[in-house]
């Protein structure tokens, strides 16, 4: 079992000891350094939104931390169960302080998480980070008295707040949508999902047939929307004869296609369909991080624009997409990230702009991948044990592979002729992930092993 105290929140697995687990102890040790860097920053009593997903544990963790903030003196507008992108926006349209979403993403059931987020809805700085872990650290933590107690309030109408304004959003082509009698089927994964996919389709008049939909936490697969866990949602799609499926993780932030004939499109190529139909009707830059496909640039180049590649995090693709002033970005994922709309990952307004894209090119998802640049990509790991000393690995394939383009702003990427190895510790699991992508999957394996044998 495991915990992780990291500059963007505390995610682990739940139960077991205080500090190796993660515990109600540790989350409220965690909401405190939360609370305290918050009220650091106002002279006025701070407001926070927060939201969760379906999770097992999602109402135990809610509760502990919602009455810390509380007994801190901080106000709290709760929004239940909800999505990681309706929490971010929520956050400037009850124009709080900040917000917190308990989720672990795309984290099996055993885990849950305390996501951070600054005044503007987007996840918290390193800097700021920094200042809360070290107010955990230090245990410099100080509660309200009796009669500076914070309040707390329910809202009910996060999600149709979200979903009216991307019904709202000038790229969403509604009146293309319900033209075109789309039938789709949606794998829930017994989250949130759904609560907010459901009426998004309807308004836009698009059938739909759900699986997993029981918002219950017991997740029917694992949560990650990749191939091997989607069997179910494509054997839906073939006997509901719909043109594709749809895909999230728990908390509504990643997508994922499945094609009409039980194919993956593949979460790599949501990016870059979706960047393809923003490109054509508003030219910019675009940003993904270091381990997604190069099929983005690819379709950014034929738009006249310039491709930003960041290190791997959505505070990191954020920041890029600032700097190079990108008019969609993300990360291969599955992340949408629409700037003019929210700086945040966002499935649902990536559904209606795919769903959009689809109606206007009157295409089917196979019809569409094939215009795109084809790549494979591998995604492997190694467990990251005490034995394996990281900066001395990376330190080693840096020299063997001295002649090729090295870049280490975030672990190591080598760009071969013939495609590219990322290595990193991730910032989510105790492992170290090993991404490959070239033209072959027997391609993006051989760069794979040339690697790992190093380590």
């Amino acid at each position: 079992m495991s915990i992780i105290k990291s500059i963007s929140g505390i995610r682990g697995t739940i139960g077991g000891k205080p500090g190796d687990n993660l515990t109600p102890i540790d989350i409220v040790e965690c909401t405190a350094g939360f609370g305290m860097w918050l009220k650091s920053r106002t002279d006025k009593t701070p407001k926070v939104v927060v939201g969760r997903d379906g999770r097992i544990s999602g109402k135990m963790v809610s509760q502990i931390s919602v009455n810390t903030l509380v007994g801190m003196g901080i106000n709290v507008i709760d929004c239940g169960l909800s999505t990681t992108p309706t929490i971010e926006m929520m956050v400037t349209e009850f124009n709080a302080d900040a917000g917190i979403i308990f989720t672990a993403s795309h984290n099996p059931e055993q885990w849950n998480a305390l996501k951070f987020l600054n005044h503007k809805g987007e996840f918290i700085s390193a800097k700021d980070g920094e200042e809360i872990l070290n107010y955990i650290s230090s245990q410099s933590l100080e509660f309200a008295e009796v009669r500076q107690l914070g309040s707390y309030e329910k809202t009910k109408n996060a999600i149709g707040i979200h979903l009216d304004k991307i019904l709202n959003y000038p790229l969403i082509n509604k009146e293309a949508i319900k033209t075109s009698s789309f039938k789709v089927v949606v794998d829930c994964i017994n989250s949130t999902g759904a609560l907010s996919v459901p009426p998004l389709l309807m308004a836009l008049d698009v059938e739909f047939v759900l699986i997993n939909e029981k918002v219950n936490g017991e997740f029917a697969h694992n949560p990650e929307p990749l191939a091997k866990h989607l069997t179910e949602l494509s054997n839906a799609v073939l006997e509901n004869n719909a043109i594709m499926g749809i895909s999230i993780d728990p908390d509504v932030d990643r997508l994922a296609f499945v094609n009409e004939d039980g194919s993956m499109f593949g979460e790599e190529y949501t990016l870059v369909a979706i960047a393809d139909y923003f490109l054509s009707k508003k030219k910019g830059n675009t940003v993904s991080n270091l381990s997604s496909t190069r099929a983005l640039a690819d379709i950014t180049k034929k738009y006249g624009g310039e491709y930003f590649a960041s290190a791997v995090g959505e505070v990191n693709v954020v920041n890029t997409m600032k700097a190079h002033h990108a008019v969609i970005g993300g990360e291969g994922n599955g992340g949408i990230i629409v700037p003019d709309f929210h700086y945040g990952r966002d499935a649902l307004i990536g559904i209606a702009l795919f769903l959009s894209l689809l109606a206007e090119r009157k295409s089917s998802p196979l019809e569409l991948k094939k215009n795109y640049s084809h790549y494979e990509m591998i995604k492997d790991k190694i467990d990251l044990s005490a034995s394996i000393d990281l900066q001395n690995t990376i330190g080693r394939v840096k020299n063997a592979f001295q002649n090729e383009k090295l870049n280490d702003v975030d672990g190591l990427k080598i760009d071969f002729e013939n495609g590219w190895v990322h290595l990193r510790k991730s910032n989510t699991e105790p492992i170290i992930r090993i991404y490959a992508e070239a033209e072959t999957t027997d391609i993006a394996q051989s760069l794979v092993n040339r690697v790992k044998k190093y380590f």
